[in-house]
């Protein structure tokens, strides 16, 4: 495999592994005695370390071992849970995706990153070493977790092993005589820091004296080992053998669950039950031939053999809940089996290309479909029309490998609100529903930070303080929501909060203090709350780190409107407010409906397309006499907007004109339009920097005859349902 690609495959599954991290460690502070939390955060950090060593990443691995060392003590229960804590390791995780930036970038830590490393190392050290000045440095260390064979112990009480003493479970590697070392020395070394008090030398591995030879080294030991020594005391014995030698240290008072943890960090290869047990220590070969024989003769007598499982239980040569561990092992692994064989992970940049050619296929397919319709050729058309069929089953199926699910970044939002609720002082909780929604990739990724600044609004201006909540008969804890879901084929988010909610009066007031609106306007409640988007518009009443500028709102509703949405708020003073945006579910490729207006087309998305009626020339005649941009649909008032003047597009208009209905966001208006073209496949490419700040163009594509047609942006048109402004080709 190439390297680069294998380092670059590390870099993303190391930054997938720092998410669930924190997204455990936010549980864990919820549920401080939860196992399966502390293991998710320990084989995290213990894949991390594994897998940076392979690169020799030794600023990551001696780093990551250190933690790594406070988290096998919290498992071991020797170190409570508790919330310094979880802040601690936060910050470890944090420092990590630092790392990893450098590794990513080809670069090594700088001294700033270094010192952060140093005093992260120290206070690390303070959980290993409470009592002692010795702590662990940023130096690569053997590793210590026994993931090989190291004998059945043979005890009275099954749920401790060797209690008084050490284990240590030595494979010495074959060439360790070429290389001028006895292994017998590093045994007689070991007494100058201790004494032996039980050895089993292994012979396993010695072959058949035809096949041995005499300069490699079979030899393995088993050694029961008493010592006031250290456990890196103890591995610095073998110091000079450890990279050819498997070096196995199980420290005093190990419990049956360091057993389960064995089999927990065995490697995911297809295994049988018997071998698992064999692997992780708890069951000798001999024992296992013994368990494979006694379940044939239960085979033999025609009775169905049982599980080995329950033979194993049934002879007391393993416990249960080893057995339990390893039946869940093997579980474990058939079925991420399975869901790998099914994944695959694909480069996003191949993926973007992809759907630009899908894009292309589509243009060129729209002129195949209209060169068809001249010429008249059934068999042509025939053809056109099937090859039009495949290309937008093509185009769905290629957006949908670029879209998903939303609730990766839903649930980034839970370090956020925890570290804002204790810089606040406030007692604030998230709640995320609609997390399995789905959208574009690009839009996923685009709408990360203005999320960001709602949620810290909310939390900042929308939640109370305690006292407050309390005096308003509210819970003393504030909830801060986040939602999405699918409607009329774009998807909502939403943010809100239990809080004060907005206060109108206060709004509009400083609103027309700024001179932003007259004091004779009379406005809506919900285009009051929109003011709060406009450049340095604040009421906050105190300036503080987090808010108070007037800076970011404007930037949240701009980069919305990038996105082709749209964002509302509704309020209710002293209950909450509610933030909602609307996206389009992607940014790439539509379903349009094609309509023209003098020598130009337009596209308008077909999803906001309701209906097609005839102006009729008496509705002309009215509203020309009247000067009135409405009709009468149906017993509903419809505003229009004539695009012709919209547009100023020159000459006169034809006598039969149309009105395509459209609705966004239960608002509905009419567009009139000199003809209607049918519906149309819209590659949708983005506006030059010269054009991109035209109000109500949303992009181009590009048609079958090569012709150019603009593609309507419907929710900023409505913002002009009266008709009064213009878009003139310079429009800002």
């Amino acid at each position: 495999m190439n390297l680069d690609e294998a380092l670059q495959t590390f870099i993303i599954e190391g930054r997938e592994l720092l998410v669930q991290m924190e997204d455990a460690l936010l549980q864990l502070e919820k549920t401080p005695d939860d196992m399966d939390g502390i293991n998710a955060i320990f084989r995290a950090a213990h894949t991390i370390k594994g897998s940076s060593g392979l690169f020799g990443l030794d600023f990551v691995v001696s780093f990551t071992h250190v933690a790594e060392s406070v988290l096998d003590k919290v498992r071991s229960a020797e170190i409570n849970v508790d919330e310094a804590l979880i802040a601690l390791f936060l910050n470890v995780c944090d420092h990590l995706t630092v790392l990893l930036n450098h590794v990513a970038e080809g670069t090594l830590p700088n001294e700033d990153t270094e010192m952060m490393s140093q005093n992260l190392i120290t206070s690390l050290n303070v959980y290993l070493n409470p009592h002692t000045p010795e702590i662990i440095t940023q130096t690569a260390i053997v590793e210590t977790i026994p993931t090989y064979k190291i004998g059945q112990a043979d005890i009275e009480n099954p749920e401790i092993v060797e209690t008084d003493y050490w284990h240590l479970s030595l494979r010495f590697g074959p060439d360790v005589f070429r290389n001028g070392m006895d292994p017998l020395s590093f045994i007689r070394y070991l007494k100058t820091i201790g004494s032996i008090v039980h050895i089993v030398t292994v012979t396993d591995a010695i072959p058949l004296a035809a096949d041995m030879d005499v300069e490699s080294c079979y030899l393995g030991f088993e050694i029961s080992f008493k010592t006031e020594a250290s456990k890196t005391e103890i591995e610095s014995v073998f110091d000079f053998v450890r990279e050819d030698s498997q070096i196995h240290i199980l420290p005093p008072h190990s419990k049956m669950i360091e057993f389960i943890q064995l089999i927990e960090f065995l490697p995911e290869t297809d295994m049988k039950l018997g071998q698992i047990l064999m692997q992780c220590g708890t069951l000798t070969e001999n024992e296992l031939a013994e368990v494979l024989q006694k379940q044939a003769s239960h085979n033999s007598e025609e009775m169905s053999a049982p599980p080995i499982g329950e033979v194993l239980i049934e002879s007391k040569l393993v416990q249960p809940t080893v057995v339990a561990a390893a039946l869940e092992k093997q579980k474990q692994t058939k079925d991420n089996k399975s869901a790998e064989a099914n994944l695959i992970r694909v480069d996003a940049g191949k993926l973007d290309q992809l759907i630009n050619m899908v894009g292309e296929l589509i243009i060129a397919g729209a002129s195949a479909n209209l060169i068809a319709q001249r010429t008249g050729m059934t068999e042509m058309l025939e053809a056109t029309s099937t090859i039009s069929g495949l290309v937008e089953s093509v185009r769905d199926s290629a957006l949908a490998l670029r879209m998903v699910q939303i609730g990766g970044t839903f649930n980034r939002f839970q370090r956020v609100v925890r570290d804002m609720s204790k810089e606040l002082g406030k007692d604030i909780r998230l709640e995320i529903s609609g997390e399995e929604t789905e959208l574009d990739k690009t839009v996923v990724e685009k709408i990360g930070d203005p999320l960001t600044h709602l949620v810290r609004n909310s939390m900042d201006h929308g939640i109370e303080s305690a006292d407050v909540r309390i005096a308003r008969g509210k819970p003393a804890h504030g909830t801060v929501k986040l939602n999405a879901y699918h409607d009329a084929g774009s998807i909502m988010i939403e943010v809100s909060d239990d809080g004060g909610g907005l206060n109108r009066d206060k709004i509009l007031a400083k609103a027309i203090e700024r001179g932003i609106v007259k004091p004779e306007q009379q406005l809506a409640d919900s285009e009051i709350y929109k003011l709060i988007f406009e450049a340095g518009f604040s009421t906050a009443e105190t300036v503080s780190n987090l808010s108070g500028r007037g800076v970011g709102m404007d930037v949240v509703r701009r980069n919305i409107q990038d996105l082709r949405g749209t964002i509302d708020i509704d309020s209710t003073l002293g209950q909450g407010a509610t933030m909602r945006i609307r996206l389009p579910l992607t940014l790439a490729i539509i379903d349009g409906f094609l309509v023209g207006v003098g020598g130009s087309a337009y596209v308008i998305p077909l999803e906001m397309v309701v209906e097609c009626i005839e102006l009729s020339a008496e509705e002309q005649l009215m509203a020309s006499e009247n000067d009135r941009n409405y009709l009468n649909l149906r017993g509903e008032v419809l505003p229009y907007l004539k695009l012709r003047e919209q547009f100023e597009v020159q000459g006169d208009a034809p006598r039969r004109q149309n009105i395509v209905v459209v609705q966004y966001a239960n608002q509905k208006i009419g567009l009139v339009v000199d003809s209607l073209m049918g519906e149309f496949q819209t590659v949708i490419k983005p506006l030059g920097k010269v054009f991109s700040q035209i109000k109500g163009i949303g992009g181009f594509t590009i048609l079958g005859t090569g012709d150019v047609a603009l593609i309507l942006d419907i929710p900023r048109m409505m913002l002009l349902k009266d008709g009064t402004t213009k878009y003139a080709a310079n429009s800002t």
